[in-house]
């Protein structure tokens, strides 16, 4: 075929599969409407975080701050012991970062290449996990952590990651399946053991699946309130979500202050998200999940 005819088929097939040209404006159209909705509000706190209080008051939904008060964010992390309290958020979000990947990449490789009597069952039981609430398992981890006696502590929030998580045991098995199994046949050959097969073969290979299991625990920890409400009682393992809370009142709230404070504890999952994106939609892409 030649090479023009060749181009106008691909080019004829690229635009049937891309539908009529109607379609794709209405889906456009629905794109460009949706992600209005779900950034206006983020602007929305960037254009109140560079307000005066008067100026919140007459500003109303716009967007554009008549007066640009860029001090709202030196008075908003002065307001609040800002150094400790993001230690402690971070104590609370790496180390559970370290633990989840590790954990969950372990059990998953279990479960994809280790032929084990009742492994299936087993792997439904941990799936099953998923359809449980939080608020469900809360009580009995909260009675569990207080005779531990870690109530006020960070131990309650960092501890069960060390359990893997059944959603990202989910994501590596389903990637590790999709790698060849040659692999662990010829390492079971020449003598290797499991945990050596894991920690030298499929490690190594798993960094599209780790970069998006760590980023989405990051951000679902770093944004953790609920957890620190819960087992966090003093000022002094307080994290940055919970200090948010103190700035509402039943005097008012002073809301630039809170909306330059919510914005700098924002943009670290922000930023991370954006330069990890084209890894996170790799990975799980690859686990056949998307």
């Amino acid at each position: 075929m030649p090479a023009d005819a060749k181009a106008r088929a691909v080019a004829g097939d690229g635009a049937a599969r891309r539908g009529p040209l109607g379609t794709r404006i209405l889906a456009l159209t629905l794109l460009v409407i949706g992600s209005a909705g779900f950034i206006y509000p983020f602007l929305w706190m960037i254009a109140t975080a560079l307000r005066t209080p008067e100026g919140v008051a007459h500003g109303g939904a716009s967007l554009w701050p008549v007066q640009w008060q860029w001090s709202n964010f030196a008075d908003g992390l002065d307001s609040f012991p800002f150094w400790p309290y993001l230690r402690n958020s971070l104590l609370s979000t790496l180390v559970p970062v370290v633990a989840v990947v590790f954990s969950s990449s372990l059990v998953g490789f279990a479960f994809a290449r280790i032929r084990a009597r009742g492994s299936g069952p087993l792997f439904a039981v941990v799936l099953s996990t998923l359809l449980l609430p939080q608020e469900v398992t809360i009580v009995p981890q909260f009675i569990l952590f207080k005779n531990l006696d870690m109530i006020d502590t960070l131990w309650p929030i960092i501890v069960p990651t060390f359990f893997g998580s059944a959603f990202f045991i989910f994501l590596f098995r389903q990637f590790y399946l999709r790698l060849p199994e040659a692999l662990t046949d010829a390492a079971l050959i020449d003598g290797a053991s499991w945990f050596r097969i894991w920690f030298s073969i499929y490690l190594p290979l798993s960094r599209p699946i780790i970069i998006a299991t760590a980023v989405l625990q990051f951000m679902s920890y770093w944004n953790n309130f609920f957890q620190a409400a819960i087992y966090l009682t003093t000022d002094r393992w307080k994290t940055l979500p919970l200090a948010l809370a103190g700035f509402q009142s039943v005097n008012g709230t002073d809301t630039p202050l809170l909306m330059a404070t919510a914005l700098v504890i924002t943009l670290p999952c922000v930023l991370l998200f954006f330069i990890a994106q084209r890894h996170i939609i790799g990975g799980i892409s690859f686990t056949g999940s998307k």
